[in-house]
């Protein structure tokens, strides 16, 4: 399977007066055509600092990231305006990512009206069918955000997401703001909408339950890196990193209906300001060796591509 987008040690410090944040170190991913991959971690790990790089909102500190082989740091001009068509973002929250100003059909078309690809009549037809792809009536155009429920807001900002056609979209936690019926529809409705244009997401959440159901691959994040990245049955099946495993832990119950023993882990995620010396993981960690203080692990592939950074040789004290 071949890559859309290649992520090589990336880096993102945000200086301020207390010192350099980390929010990004040494971060390397890649994507597939075609596939789900899915972001988890807990809430400061820098998902969404991730997500506003590849979408060029932010400017890295180090590092590369590469669409279709090209680094797009070099975009300028008309290969700008082309790379954010191909890449598209889904909003967290439906209604703050809405101009309350406009209604639902000029906040549609208007992907259309900023890259001038369309006539005004030709513009109209589209909002139609993209309402309608969406679930949305089209009647309903010349509403306001404020006037369509959670659900509704959303699945707006999805039909403007998918409206140019890309080939990436990065949906930064699209359905954590929505009640739990309305997460099943949305997501089922992302799911329709990559089969049917045959789009890849990166897909960033910190809800164990929905990265499994829409992930085709795994990765997870602590402090800037990644630290384990799997297919997600192997993940869910066989955690090998002890993060991992306490994530999952927190799940009440396994698929098959298998209780769990919790591992809890003790204090919280450590100071960006001062991240502790070799693994990252080390303060938090029921596993701890020496060699966790003084040397960082590598992520490394353990078998059937799971790729995991840490010290442990074995799975020993994990089953």
């Amino acid at each position: 399977m071949s890559d859309l987008l290649k992520v090589e040690g990336l880096k993102k410090y945000f200086y301020l007066r207390q010192g350099a944040v980390k929010a990004i170190n040494e971060f390397h991913l890649k994507i597939h055509r075609g596939e789900t991959l899915g972001l988890v971690g807990e809430s400061g790990c820098g998902k969404s600092t991730l997500g506003r790089l590849i979408m060029r909102l932010d400017k890295p500190t180090a590092g590369s990231i590469r669409y279709e082989g090209e680094d797009i740091q070099g975009f300028h001009g008309k290969s700008l305006r082309n790379y954010r068509r191909q890449v598209q973002l889904i909003f967290q929250d439906p209604y703050a990512s809405l101009n309350p100003r406009q209604t639902a059909g000029s906040i549609i078309g208007e992907p259309f009206l900023i890259h001038k690809v369309t006539s005004l009549r030709k513009r109209k037809e589209e909002v139609v069918r993209l309402m309608e792809l969406v679930g949305l009536n089209p009647e309903q155009m010349k509403r306001y955000p404020h006037e369509f429920s959670g659900g509704q807001r959303q699945r707006i900002g999805i039909a403007r997401a998918v409206a140019l056609k890309p080939k990436l979209i990065v949906a930064d936690e699209p359905v954590s703001s929505l009640d739990v019926s309305i997460q099943a529809q949305i997501l089922n409705l992302l799911r329709d909408l990559q089969r049917e244009l045959g789009l890849t997401y990166l897909f960033i959440t910190h809800d164990l339950s929905v990265v499994r159901y829409m992930s085709d691959r795994i990765a997870v994040m602590y402090l800037g890196k990644i630290i384990d990245l799997a297919e997600g049955g192997e993940l869910y099946g066989r955690p090998l990193h002890p993060y991992t495993r306490a994530l999952l832990s927190a799940v009440p119950m396994l698929a098959s209906g298998r209780k769990k023993e919790r591992l809890i882990l003790s204090g919280d995620m450590p100071n960006p300001f001062h991240p502790p010396p070799g693994c990252a993981f080390h303060p938090r960690c029921p596993f701890r060796m020496d060699i966790c203080d003084k040397a960082e692990p590598i992520l490394e592939d353990k078998g059937g591509g799971h790729f995991v950074a840490c010290h442990l040789k074995n799975e020993e004290g994990w089953t």
